[in-house]
């Protein structure tokens, strides 16, 4: 019998129905030599501190740092896992071979190696690797069975960053609660929330220090349009006025008049992170409420899978694209098919093959995410809202460019000869224009938002004609300076892709994906965790850091623990390991060495600092007398 074990349920249900296993048991379906069972997400976790020696049960700064000699897992203790299992384990006690049908990615191979482990699997294991779950993806998926031990190198880096995570959560965690934390706050340390809050905290911080200066402005506003002083801002209201005095009463000179025909290409697709940050931008979502609906989509087999780090297709996926296309021209909400007019033009066409779009290099595991052409049908409002932005996004990379023209106008007002001056003063300014000429792939921009891409609005200019002038009504306006925005969770998502670099040109940002902070899946699981954690808050779209939270990154004098940067590197070093670059070993050993010198330098602190907030949820728990001890509590792992 061949056991096949998938990540959810629902999945199960999926295979099973292709592959003819159609009887259904308790915890598995069965039929056509197949047994396929399945998970609820992870059953096995890695050990507690307690579990490994029963001195580690109690917080003591005197048993840090811990490192188990060998780390080990263990069964989740909940009733629904520990019955589920104990089906899964018979069966695989019985099979003849296994086929993993876990989620295609890092995540989903560390969750089901370990359910085998735990259920001391014995036969050969196969692997299915898909990136859709249409009935054509499964059934290709299942002609094409891996072998387990071609995925092994990803199951070694999601198990480093499994073990790297509990090493700096649980040591680090109990340090700092210890020394810190007054015995009454837990103070959660990890190895991507901590940098994750320090971000926050740093981004706040510049903003209350920011002290607002006065600038002022020099435009002049001829035949109705405004120009504005090429010099720049004025630092001095003295100087401001001078020109202005200058040019006041003086002829307004058109001195060029330039204009540039330009081509925008389309946005490329989308990968997790970038569907995030727009669906923050556009309707609000969180990133945790995107990841939920675009997961749900995928397992409704509407998009492709979810959880990916690249906007690139590998080449094989080309020939698919005009089905998937027929699919998009057919689908219909409400009885109105609104891709239909979008995709008309290109019809029955080869459809145009950009290397910013299928390039197989740029392509490890998954692609892009993408629809599958399989017509949705129930969405909810924001199932749709997510779906739409996906299907446009696709249809536009095969759209043509954009084509613009920019104007340019160029003038002077020159002040009359003295004999301080016998040229005179002159003052230049300019005025820009953008003329929308082709739309091109901007067709497909759904009112009322404009993609994250947009160039600035379009602005069209009267024609002028070089030297002509005329009389002009100039401005001097004074502004402030103004502090950097907060973060939103788009530009905190942004930040934690590129390691805290400000990095708007595309490409660049894609170049800097390798040492981005976190994984595209988990980033928004951590900015839940900060959260719940009451180290940040929302107000309206902003994220503003509580006193615990500014206090705790204040605590935290060890880089190691709160820079970008370096947990940055740590990052890379794991997709190294995914990709046979670099050795999982020599990774949790050189963090083993990094918790002890934290550990050490954090004991040997003689100063008295402490956090003083304590979260009013706690507070208010421990009056009614029925909290848990925070100190029974075991630490964060991310």
């Amino acid at each position: 019998m061949i056991v096949c074990i998938a990540e959810k349920p629902s999945v199960a249900r999926d295979i099973a129905r292709i592959i003819g296993a159609t009887a259904a048991h308790e915890g598995y379906m069965e039929g056509n030599g197949y047994q396929v069972t399945w998970t609820y997400g992870h059953l096995c976790t890695l050990k507690e501190p307690g579990d490994y020696t029963p001195a580690w049960r109690p917080w003591a700064l005197t048993q840090l740092p811990m490192i188990p000699p060998r780390f080990g897992i263990k069964l989740i203790e909940q009733e629904h896992i520990t019955k589920q299992f104990a089906i899964i384990e018979r069966l695989m006690q019985n099979a003849d071979s296994i086929v993993n049908c876990g989620d295609a990615g890092q995540e989903g191979e560390l969750i089901q190696r370990w359910v085998m482990q735990k259920a001391q699997a014995k036969c050969s294991v196969k692997r299915l690797w898909i990136s859709s779950m249409t009935d054509e993806a499964i059934r290709e998926g299942f002609a094409q069975l891996k072998d387990q031990q071609d995925y092994q190198p990803l199951y070694m880096a999601g198990l480093s960053r499994a073990v790297g995570d509990w090493l700096l959560g649980m040591n680090c965690t109990r340090l700092y609660t210890l020394k810190y934390g007054q015995n009454r706050q837990v103070l959660s340390i990890g190895r991507v929330q901590t940098p994750t809050l320090a971000l926050i905290v740093n981004r706040q911080k510049e903003i209350d220090n920011f002290k607002p200066e006065p600038y002022w402005v020099l435009a002049t506003i001829y035949r109705d349009t405004t120009f504005t002083a090429t010099k720049g801002k004025f630092t001095n209201k003295e100087e401001g006025e001078a020109a202005f005095q200058t040019i006041e009463g003086k002829p307004f000179v058109i001195t060029k008049v330039e204009k540039k025909e330009g081509k925008e290409q389309p946005p490329q697709l989308y990968d997790l992170t970038s569907l995030q940050v727009d669906c923050n931008k556009k309707f609000g979502f969180s990133a945790e409420q995107t990841l939920n609906l675009i997961q749900s989509l995928y397992e409704h087999k509407y998009t492709t899978y979810p959880r990916v780090d690249t906007q690139y297709l590998s080449d094989d996926i080309y020939a698919k694209c005009p089905q998937t296309m027929n699919g998009l021209y057919q689908t219909q909400f409400a009885g109105v098919a609104p891709y239909a007019e979008l995709i008309r033009p290109i019809g029955g066409k080869p459809l145009k093959k950009s290397k910013r779009v299928f390039d197989t290099s740029k392509v490890t595991d998954h692609h892009a995410i993408i629809p599958t052409g399989v017509r949705p049908q129930g969405l909810s409002d924001a199932e749709r809202k997510v779906f739409d932005l996906v299907a446009r996004r696709f249809i536009g990379v095969f759209l043509p460019d954009c084509k613009f023209s920019t104007t340019t106008v160029l003038g002077e007002v020159r002040s009359v000869a003295t004999e301080s001056q016998p040229t005179g003063q002159t003052v230049e300014f300019k005025a820009t224009g953008k003329e929308i000429l082709d739309p091109g792939w901007r067709v497909v921009v759904a009112a009322p938002e404009a993609p994250s891409s947009a160039p600035e609005e379009t602005t069209h200019l009267p024609h002028f004609t070089k030297g002509e002038s005329g009389p002009h009504k100039p401005t001097l306006t004074e502004k402030m300076t103004t502090p950097p925005p907060y973060y939103s969770e788009a530009t905190l998502l942004r930040a934690m892709e590129t390691a805290g670099k400000f990095v708007e040109d595309e490409e660049l940002r894609a170049a800097m994906k390798e040492n981005g902070i976190g994984r595209p899946s988990s980033r928004a699981s951590i900015i839940e965790t900060l959260f719940k954690r009451h180290y940040i808050r929302r107000e309206r779209k902003r994220l503003v850091a509580t006193e615990t939270g500014i206090e705790l990154i204040d605590l935290i004098r060890e880089d190691l623990l709160k820079s970008c940067e370096l947990t940055g590197i740590w990052e890379k070093k794991l997709r190294d390991i995914e990709h046979r670059k670099y050795d999982a070993q020599q990774f949790i050993d050189e963090l083993k060495a990094q918790v002890t010198a934290i550990v050490n330098e954090v004991m040997t602190d003689p100063s008295n600092r402490r956090i003083t907030m304590v979260q009013e949820e706690e507070e208010q728990k421990r009056k009614k007398g029925g909290a848990t001890s925070h100190l029974e509590k075991k630490g964060g792992r991310q």
